[in-house]
């Protein structure tokens, strides 16, 4: 049998799972102008996926969503790279360079420093945290989506983040607070 191309393309099978479906949302957000959360069910439904409008603004907020202004001042939603300098927090609020890490701390930062932190070290304004085998990047995803003041970025490889801080006050604060975080006597 010869394939003409006439015949339509079968939906990308992937599983019914959260991350797959922010997955799926992320790349077509990235590839569509999409200006409604209708259009995006449209869009999810176009590839197999079927979904609430209360699971998809969820989805959303998770994902950090924003409606940014598109080509021809149409507003259509984006989703902005983590950790990116000017990265947005839900409701669209810009990132200040100020304010306490606590303040800023998720509740995923939270539960990956209680579970993942081993050990965290810093030299001058870099920090170096330690965790299991193969956990490294968990870690330095929560600490890149908690956009901590003073936090320019981090690396991970398999059991190491490298985290780079502004300065090496914001370094040795940044340690002291995450090993609190990770202080099982500390938690309520």
């Amino acid at each position: 049998m010869v394939d003409d191309g006439s015949a339509a393309e079968s939906p990308a099978s992937a599983p019914a799972t959260k991350t797959a479906r922010h997955g799926l949302i992320a790349q077509i957000l990235a590839k569509e102008r999409i200006r409604s959360q209708a259009e995006l069910r449209r869009a999810l439904a176009d590839h197999g996926v079927s979904t609430t409008q209360a699971t998809l603004s969820r989805d959303l907020v998770e994902l950090r969503a924003t409606k940014v202004r598109g080509p021809g001042g149409v507003q259509v939603y984006a989703i902005p790279e983590a950790g990116a300098p000017g990265q947005l927090r839900p409701g669209g609020a810009a990132v200040p360079e100020n304010g306490s890490m606590a303040e800023h701390t998720t509740p995923r930062l939270a539960r990956w420093c209680a579970d993942l932190l081993v050990t965290a070290e810093w030299s001058g304004s870099q920090l170096v945290l330690r965790t299991p085998a193969g956990a490294a990047q968990m870690l330095a995803g929560a600490v890149d989506d908690a956009m901590l003041p003073g936090v320019l970025g981090c690396i991970a490889g398999d059991d190491t983040v490298l985290v780079v801080a502004r300065s090496e006050d914001v370094a040795s604060g940044l340690a002291a607070h995450l090993l609190s975080l990770a202080d099982p006597g500390a938690r309520r």
